[in-house]
């Protein structure tokens, strides 16, 4: 199970690429991810079948009993087959559905295959913190995909809209997550099935379980957003909102009812929404004209009978629940491809205006009438199956409530039959009735205008699709429906098999009788109901005109979407009024409220555990009549080991009390530097030369980014604050510092445990291969840390330059123009203004206002350019064993680029670093991840290092660690952020302050290719 994970991961993560190189032929490819994973679970069959439940286990963090537990019983057997073959029939279709000049293909197959994937991983996890982790990376990547045509309003309003609803259900979720795992004493789903806590906290919990199953399988009140999200391509519809997503919600109530179907809680909320939500979906899905706002709320409606039949809690209603999620799965994709194939063809889906489709799409044609077969329940198809089961289980149950249910479901097929032929109908009759046409309401409203009245303009007659105006679709199109279609038929010839297969399942209920999947029983109750079923169905569809003039007179309160969309607007104005209030716009002022809070919250907890202490801490009293220590209250100090320390210690309060007093923005600066700058003095005499080196060059590159900011800002402070307010900033500045000392000494002085860091330097060299133990530690002991930490500078990079750049960020660099004929330079030319040419100290050098150039700065940058760039180098090779690593050379190669630009401007940075920063911040973190993702496919752990000694010609005795990998990406995520720093502080900053022309600097387009022809 975990290589079908892994397989999709990769496969997402490929997918730009191989759009890039293959075009829409890449989805054949990505087809390989779900079909592995249907093909995994056809060959567990008789495993799953004979009860040799496949179960995998990758243990992640065993102190805390965290892992990744993986487990194919016949339930998730099932999902996985589902999940897998219409995730690879649809994939299939993309590869047709799509122009080949579409945008972002290669983001798009990438969030598919990522999304079918997160479901492979929910329908397998038996551990619950996982299925969680899952459950929400389902609700991401639907976001994505929802929001694909991200130029268009309705389709961001709908992928936002979406997820909020299910986010908001996802939290309930976590928490009902969280206290069953508490309840129970252990995270395996598995367990709390096989021996369910119980209590009022696991009641709660359930309720929250189920909240979270009703917003992600769009149940009253929140099935508002499946519709919405119509939006959606084709595609996504298919999968996400008929086989995949909003299946997600029906698997987690299938899965605990076995467990808590018995508490009145799980049924009355069940009932109520399963029953509401079917009659409501079917209900909507007359009044619609547009064909995939009729799939969608006939969707919704098959979700609630879904919810009612596998949440009821007996053996034969749990049969029919699985066999009609099979069928659904098969008809609702099989429909909601073949409406993409309409709309290809005639360009709407406005069933008013089809007609004649069927004579040039006969496949198609004959795919839907095949799926709404199905759907509306007639035999022989497996819908039919599914709903005699549904109905036979509840006229065998013998409870008062089974009746109620046979009702509620009775009058909810009825609908299903009107909408289904409704639909068939509409997109493939044959041709318009003559008074067809909009009615008064409906010419009304979209013009604007109440019913009733006359509007201004009259509407042009709906135009009949003529046959010439319907283009026959490619193979890739048609075959998916026709496929999933004729599966729906071919399943029903054999229900004997579906219930071998299904019942495993359905017999972990607790009460009930098994129940039976056939296509004849026999003169029934059922078959009588389904007969009456028909009837008023089809009576329904007959009187389709007097059914909508009904529902257009009766009285409809405002809809979900409507007090949804009204409640976000409230909610905004309430943030708006609360940020107001809060947020000032003074730097100061939330910086003080931070530093107050820390000195009153926690200082004050210091404060009394300290008095708490009368005869000082352990510590303290162990350094009793020692020389040369310090008492202070609970603390024993040595005030220094070496005068040296002292000396450096006045600089730094020193530079400090000047930096406060500074009125110039430029001293304060340099000042703040000096501070830094003796930090890693006293990281020097402490015995920490890496450390020193990494201050040192975070300073340098600090002081540097400082300067190019100040040339955007007014040179001195604004006007000192009243001399009461420098009180007030004193005192605040003079107690947390205070407080920030004494958390520091105290801190150590505490400890209950020996700290792991004891153990680091031989782990440093046994584990990790290396003699530098900060440096390991970074890329192999706390490697995950690290890479937290990069990702949080890539996150700061792109949130920073956001915030500078005018425009919308590009792949531009800026770039010189060799082919520019040389002019004279001429006192006061602007930037940009002459050509480079051979034989110069820099290449852009001569771009540069001749008043403001430095010769002498740009032959000390030639000079020392190259050595800088060879010393970085040397510092990320030797820094396994010696000072150095990544960061430092990171730091050193950036610093060499900033020279470069401080020398040359904007166009030498360009030439220097003729690359997007966010490709090198994308690689550096993708090949420091990616090392870890080697270890595990390895049978590693995570990130675990592997030592390797050879002997090389010429080079000799080589010790190479795989970590070495990891510190490049270090490596180059930090050289990313100085170049996107240069690029947005210094470059940007230019171009915005410098009006003038370049005449030979121009904009050379570096291609970052992100999915499909986008750059």
């Amino acid at each position: 199970m975990l290589p079908v994970l892994l397989a999709h991961g990769v496969l997402a993560l490929a997918a730009p690429a191989l759009v890039n190189r293959l075009g829409r032929r890449a989805f054949w490819v990505l087809a390989l991810g779900p079909a592995g994973a249907a093909a995994y679970a056809l060959s567990q069959t008789s495993a799953v079948y004979a009860g040799r439940t496949p179960t995998e286990r990758v243990e992640w963090i065993p102190a805390l009993g965290l892992a990744v537990d993986l487990r194919l019983d016949s339930l998730s057997w099932f999902m996985l087959l589902i999940v897998g073959a219409v995730g690879t029939l649809v994939l299939l279709y993309c590869s047709a559905y799509f122009a080949k000049d579409a945008h972002g293909l290669g983001r798009f197959g990438g969030f598919l295959v990522a999304f079918a994937g997160s479901m492979a991983g929910l329908v397998t996890a038996d551990d619950m913190l996982l299925l969680f982790v899952f459950w929400e990376l389902t609700t991401v990547f639907s976001y994505l995909l929802i929001g694909h045509y991200a130029d268009r309003t309705s389709s961001r309003r709908a992928a936002m809209q979406a997820l909020v609803v299910t986010t908001a259900g996802g939290l309930a979720m976590l928490v009902g997550v969280v206290v069953l795992g508490v309840a129970a004493g252990t995270w395996s789903v598995s367990a709390v099935i096989a021996d369910p806590p119980a209590g009022p906290a696991v009641t709660v919990a359930v309720v929250c379980l189920l909240a979270g199953a009703a917003t992600k399988s769009a149940l009253v009140p929140t099935h508002f957003w499946l519709p919405a999200a119509m939006a959606a391509p084709t595609p996504v519809s298919a999968y996400l909102h008929a086989a995949a997503m909003v299946k997600a919600g029906i698997y987690l109530v299938a899965r605990f009812a076995p467990a808590f179907s018995d508490l009145t809680a799980w049924r009355t909320v069940v009932l109520v929404l399963g029953g509401t939500t079917l009659l409501l979906g079917g209900y909507r899905a007359l009044r619609q004209h547009d064909l995939k706002l009729v799939l969608a709320f006939g969707t919704v409606s098959q979700l609630g009978l879904l919810t009612l039949l596998l949440g009821y809690g007996t053996r034969a209603t749990a049969l029919a629940g699985l066999a009609l999620l099979g069928a659904h799965a098969m008809f609702k994709a099989s429909l909601f491809l073949v409406v993409g194939v309409v709309d290809a063809a005639t360009g709407t889906r406005d069933l008013r205006k089809l007609a004649g489709v069927g004579r040039r799409l006969p496949v198609t044609a004959l795919a839907a009438t095949l799926a709404t077969a199905s759907m509306i329940g007639l035999p022989p198809f497996a819908g039919y199956v599914a709903k005699e089961a549904a109905l036979a289980a509840w006229e065998h149950d013998g409870d008062p409530l089974g009746r109620v249910m046979t009702v509620v479901v009775a009058v909810g097929s009825a609908l299903t039959v009107a909408y289904g032929l409704r639909f068939l109908w509409g997109a493939f009759k044959p041709r318009l009735p003559a008074t067809a046409g909009p009615t008064e309401r409906e010419v009304a409203t979209a013009h604007g205008a109440a019913p009733g009245t006359t509007p201004t303009t009259t509407p042009a007659a709906l135009p009949e699709a003529a046959p010439g105006t319907i283009h026959p679709q490619p193979f890739w199109m048609v075959a998916p429906p026709l496929v999933l279609a004729v599966l729906g038929l071919v399943v029903a010839l054999v229900p004997q098999v579906g219930q071998e297969l299904l019942a495993p399942y359905a017999n972990t209920y607790p009460v009930g009788e098994p129940g039976h999947l056939t296509l004849w029983e026999g003169f029934t109750p059922a078959l009588a109901i389904t007969c009456a079923v028909f009837l008023a169905g089809g009576l329904a569809f007959w009187q389709r005109a007097r059914v909508e003039r009904l529902q257009d007179s009766l009285w409809s309160p405002d809809g979900a979407d409507v007090l949804y969309r009204r409640f976000m607007r409230k909610l905004d104005r309430l943030a708006s009024d609360v940020t107001a209030g809060t947020q000032r716009g003074s730097l100061p002022f939330y910086l003080g409220v931070i530093l107050v809070t820390l000195a009153v919250g926690p200082g004050l907890a210091l404060a009394f555990g300290l008095v708490g202490e009368p005869n000082g801490l352990p510590v303290a009293q162990d350094a009793a009549g020692r020389d040369g220590v310090l008492h202070l209250g609970p603390f024993a100090l040595v005030p220094w080991d070496r005068p040296a320390q002292l000396v450096v210690v006045l600089v730094v309060v020193l530079a400090a009390v000047l930096t406060a007093r500074a009125r110039r923005r430029l001293k304060a600066v340099i000042l703040a530097g000096v501070a830094g700058y003796g930090n890693a003095a006293l990281f020097l005499l402490h015995g920490a030369p890496d450390l020193a080196l990494t201050q040192v060059l975070c300073e340098t590159l600090t002081l540097v980014v400082m300067v190019l900011v100040l040339r955007r800002l007014p040179p001195y402070f604004s006007d000192r604050p009243l001399a009461a307010s420098r009180w007030v900033r004193l005192a605040i500045g003079v107690v947390t510092g205070l407080v920030v000392m004494a958390f520091v000494a105290a801190a150590p002085l505490v400890r209950v445990h020996t700290p792991v860091s004891v153990d680091f330097p031989v782990e440093a060299e046994t584990f990790g291969g290396g003699h530098n133990i900060v440096n390991v530690t970074l890329v192999d002991i706390r490697a995950w840390d690290t890479v937290g930490e990069i990702s949080v500078l890539l996150v700061a990079a792109t949130g920073v330059a956001s915030l500078v750049f005018l425009r919308q960020r590009s792949g531009d660099v800026l770039r010189l123009d060799r082919a520019a004929n040389p002019q004279p330079v001429q006192p006061g030319d602007s930037a940009g203004a002459q050509p480079a040419r051979r034989g110069r100290w820099l290449l852009a050098g001569p771009t540069l206002d001749p008043v403001q150039r430095s010769m002498l700065f740009e032959v000390l940058t030639r000079v020392i350019f190259h050595p800088m760039m060879l010393f970085a180098l040397f510092l990320l090779f030797s820094g396994h064993n010696a000072p150095g690593g990544g960061f430092a050379a990171g730091l050193v190669a950036g610093l060499a680029l900033t020279v470069r630009y401080l020398a040359g401007g904007r166009f030498e940075l360009g030439e220097a670093a003729p690359v997007h920063p966010g490709l090198v911040l994308g690689t550096g973190l993708f090949l420091s991840a990616g090392v870890g993702l080697v270890a595990l496919l390895a049978g590693q752990e995570a990130l675990e290092s592997t030592i390797l000694d050879l002997h090389l010609p010429v080079l000799g005795d080589v010790h190479l660690v795989t970590s070495l990998f990891f510190d490049v990406g270090v490596f180059l995520v930090v050289i990313g952020l100085v170049i996107d720093i240069l690029r947005t502080f210094g470059a940007e900053l230019d171009r915005q302050a410098e009006p003038f022309a370049w005449s030979i600097g121009q904009r050379r387009r570096v291609e970052v290719r992100t999915g499909g022809d986008r750059a």
